[in-house]
């Protein structure tokens, strides 16, 4: 089966969040099952800082964009087990940041990524590679789905191409002014409410729902979330009328990277029988953040995260006096808004020995933190799937969660009794819900034989690629017929 796979961002080349981990590693599983697959993104300034061993494929393609004749340029790498083509057009894609500055988003994303979409169909009929499914991430390349709908419609190269559209996170929609349709080639006519009108916008994310033949999102929980006014963005009425092909399917994580018998990241490895490098990896965690020495009684909580009401810092931040009250210390690592990194900064002045905080990004220390921590908080507001949850169960790090997405997928109540269960999880959004199920990790961990049970559980649990990649197939099989 021939699979192109469109994403705005695709690790270890480019990478913001989530998305780039997922499209970097779903195609690795997907081509060890057998698949065909070719991965298209932007040649962005940071993918040319990597000095890759890139192979120009071609060089000034040409095709009508805005009434004139504009180029681009395809460059190939090959040293993954498929390979990944990245399109040149340096107006568009040679600056500092993927999507914007912190003043804001660029102001011609959508000519961006809709350029990226269009060249990409152009590359694929250019290297005579005819896919059976063409895979769309996010609203970045949702667009395509409106190009294959309405400009290649009638062109034999994509008569058998059928489509997935991977919603991420859909809070972000891409949204642009009615004009941006000429623009980018597509017939205004597109600017109605049954199309990619919305509220007065055209909708780019719209246009992946609408023209999909199939749309999926990356855990099961949040598939039917989406369909709820509460998580829906105004979109929830049209993906309740799409719900027959609508599915969900949990991401994965590769164990190449997180685990902590071969994670090269970490002080010293250790294993679900042997954990007395957990203990190393706690004290390092300790000098990272120049903290005392961590008494063996005192569990610490670790947070790795973006700094944003969605991920939950607003009742974390409401709860902190009290978050220290349970005899505790919390390290937290992210960047994001402005009023927590503030918030948090002042807590730390006032817990200088209890609360360690770096705001950046930084991947070593986020496995130290894995490592290193007892318990991993996310509090998220919502969360499409998560990958830190699963990464912390399998460093035995136990996940203090509140329940929804993929966090509800993954994470199992644990009950000491019956010795079943993975982590802990809080229904309802509130600091008074958090502390409660915080509590009981606290509490649990003075009880060395029951925790130990927890670790256990939590190690042993899987989560690999192998799994979601296997759903991947299914999905692809049962679009590809119809």
């Amino acid at each position: 089966m021939r699979v192109a796979l469109l994403s705005s961002e695709v690790a270890p080349f480019a990478k913001t969040g989530g998305l780039a981990d997922v499209t970097g590693s779903l195609p690795k599983f997907l081509a060890k099952l057998g698949l065909e697959i070719r991965v298209f993104m932007p040649l962005y300034r940071e993918v040319k800082k990597k000095e890759l061993p890139l192979i120009k494929v071609a060089e000034n393609f040409e095709f009508d964009w805005d009434g004139k004749e504009e180029y681009f340029s395809v460059w190939e790498y090959r040293k993954e087990p498929f390979p990944v083509y990245f399109i040149q057009k340096d107006d568009y894609y040679d600056r500092d940041y993927l999507y914007g500055t912190a003043k804001g988003d660029y102001p011609d994303n959508g000519e961006r990524f809709a350029f990226f979409s269009k060249a990409s169909f152009e590359t694929l009929k250019k290297m005579q590679y005819s896919p059976q499914i063409l895979h769309c991430h996010d609203w970045q390349s949702a667009i395509s789905l409106a190009y294959l709908k309405f400009v290649y419609q009638d062109d034999p190269f994509f008569r058998a191409t059928r489509s997935l559209f991977t919603i991420h996170n859909l809070a972000y929609q891409g949204l642009f002014e009615k004009e941006i349709l000429s623009k980018i080639g597509l017939p205004d006519r597109l600017f109605n409410m049954e199309d990619l009108e919305f509220y007065g916008k055209v909708n780019f994310l719209k246009a992946g729902i609408l023209y999909a033949t199939a749309i999926n999102t990356v855990s099961p929980r949040y598939s039917q979330e989406i369909q709820t006014p509460e998580f829906g963005y105004g979109l929830d009425g049209l993906l309740r009328k799409k719900r027959s092909i609508l599915y969900g399917i949990l991401n994965g994580v590769d164990y190449s990277s997180w685990d902590p018998q071969t994670d090269t990241l970490i002080p010293r490895n250790y294993t679900a029988q042997d954990l007395r490098g957990k203990k190393i990896c706690k004290e390092d965690l300790f000098g990272s953040f120049q903290l005392p020495t961590p008494r063996n009684d005192i569990p610490v909580i670790g947070m790795v995260s973006r700094l944003a009401g969605q991920k939950g810092f607003d009742i974390l931040c409401d709860g902190l006096d009290n978050i220290f009250k349970l005899d505790a210390h919390l390290v937290i690592l992210g960047s994001g808004e402005e009023k927590f990194q503030n918030i948090l900064k002042t807590a730390k002045k006032k817990y200088p020995n209890y609360l360690g905080l770096k705001i950046a990004f930084d991947e070593p220390l986020a496995h130290k933190i894995t490592a290193g921590s007892d318990i991993f908080l996310i509090p998220s507001r919502y969360e499409p799937c998560g990958l830190t949850q699963m990464y912390s169960l399998k460093y035995g790090t136990i996940p203090v969660v509140r329940a929804t997405g993929g966090l509800d997928d993954v994470i199992q109540e644990f009950e000491p009794e019956k010795k079943r269960g993975n982590g802990f999880k809080f229904q309802e959004y509130s600091s008074d819900a958090l502390l409660s199920s915080l509590g009981k990790a606290v509490d649990l961990y003075q009880r060395r034989d029951k925790w130990d049970v927890l670790v256990k559980n939590a190690m042993s649990a899987d989560f690999s690629w192998e799994k979601s990649a296997q759903e991947y197939v299914k999905l692809y099989q049962k679009i590809a017929m119809l």
